[in-house]
């Protein structure tokens, strides 16, 4: 790392790097810093520099079957080997994309769903919310434009997932308030909020209401108690579309293929990605309901086209080895694993937030916790600090910690993590 452009009158100088730019990073402070993985192991990773590190997080939230599991491996070899992928533009598809979308379609919370695949979250979140327009565009109801989201929400960072990220650092700097116009941003846990500003801004004027089920980068936030039902009413009340975002909550996150069955709630349209692979190979889509789908279907030379697809939609090494994931997850019975790990993890942070008072709020759902701490830690600090332990977490909004790792762990393994960041923790209050 070197300096450049220097000059007399101390204006700041330009830090060079490498070439590649970090993403979602303050440049300047990680330059010199990074950690290089080269490797990973089940629930571990390894950095060029010696370091063997527990992934805490799961990457982003992703690898829930571990790291360099090798039947997902041979999967892909053995796919790139017969077909790495042809498209599905119009007559033209693939076996490995029409046989990922039939396993989805069982698996999907929503009754005869279409499956639309892509390369991610962020895109799948642009077609779903280009598909809500669309639907109500074909109907004759050209007022219905508006997508509400939520404070704190995450939807990626396409041009759809910036302009209803209720996260307001995503969406400043590029001219405009949003780079779509019609969004707004509804209460975190207030349905009746809600339903005002559905009234506001009239019905008639709405698309559709997207939701993460549980919050992740907003810091962990599970649904109040009867929450998503409400919001399901007002959609229904409304001729609202309902999303759900489930791009870190479906295959099994929660303990349940998708947290729509965990919270009873029946969407309209359902965003995936990272769990449908687990990482091994870019890959998300959307699941559609018979309401959205049928009309793009009907057999007449009015019918409509939607104009959705890109060159890596229904990646064929990309759906094979989602397709020998899912295997894995139901031949390992890692969902039901899952619950047994949400009680294991609540219990320790229960107990972490009664030792420590610097820790303000525990926050658990399936394999998902957040830790909140007091203004005189920063969690990013913290985060920091448990690298030196050999342990990865993640600081979020609102000062909070994030735990989401790997499916394939013991108990033990998750108590050692919550009882480093106890240490780490006292080791900073002590200071």
């Amino acid at each position: 790392m070197t300096l450049i452009g220097t000059t007399a009158d101390s204006t700041p100088a330009v830090i060079d790097g490498p070439a590649l730019w970090p993403a979602q990073a303050h440049t300047p402070t990680v330059l010199g810093r990074q950690l290089v993985i080269h490797r990973g192991d089940g629930s571990y990773v390894f950095t060029t520099d010696g370091r063997r590190l527990f992934d805490g997080t799961a990457g982003l939230w992703h690898a829930n079957i571990g790291h360099s599991h090798p039947e997902l491996a041979h999967a892909a070899f053995e796919q790139m080997n017969r077909l790495e992928t042809y498209h599905i533009f119009a007559r033209f598809t693939n076996d490995k994309a029409l046989a990922l979308g039939e396993r989805l379609a069982t698996l999907a919370p929503i009754e005869r769903a279409k499956v639309i695949l892509n390369s991610g979250g962020s895109d799948a979140i642009d077609v779903a919310c280009k598909l809500a327009r669309r639907h109500w565009q074909r109907e004759g109801r050209t007022s219905k434009k508006v997508i509400l989201s939520r404070e704190f929400a995450y939807h990626g960072l396409h041009a759809f997932g910036t302009s209803i990220a209720g996260l307001e650092f995503n969406r400043e700097g590029y001219g405009t308030e949003s780079l779509v116009p019609e969004t707004a941003r509804v209460p975190l846990h207030d349905a009746e909020q809600i339903a005002r500003t559905v009234a506001e801004i009239g019905a008639e004027n709405i698309a559709a209401i997207v939701t993460e089920p549980i919050q992740g980068t907003g810091g962990v936030n599970p649904p109040a108690p009867g929450y998503l039902e409400a919001i399901q009413k007002i959609c229904r009340d409304n001729d609202i579309l309902l999303i759900l975002d489930e791009v870190i909550t479906g295959f099994g996150r929660t303990g349940t293929m998708f947290a729509a069955e965990r919270y009873g709630v029946q969407p309209d349209l359902v965003t995936f990605a990272k769990g449908v692979t687990s990482g091994y190979a870019p890959l998300g889509g959307v699941l559609v309901s018979p309401r959205i789908w049928e009309p793009f279907y009907i057999d007449s030379p009015d019918t409509p086209i939607f104009r959705h697809g890109a060159t890596y939609a229904g990646h064929a090494t990309a759906a094979a080895v989602a397709l020998r994931h899912l295997d894995i997850l139901e031949r390992d019975n890692l969902l039901p694993r899952v619950k047994e790990l949400e009680i294991v993890l609540d219990n320790a942070l229960k107990g972490l937030a009664e030792r420590q008072s610097a820790v303000v709020d525990v926050r658990v759902a399936g394999l998902l916790g957040g830790v909140t701490l007091s203004d005189n830690l920063v969690a990013e600090k913290i985060a920091d600090d448990l690298i030196e332990l050999g342990y990865i977490s993640r600081p979020l909004r609102g000062n909070t910690l994030q735990i989401s790792p790997p499916f394939i762990i013991s108990d033990d393994e998750l108590t050692a993590f919550v009882a480093a960041i106890e240490h780490v923790i006292t080791e900073q209050v002590n200071r």
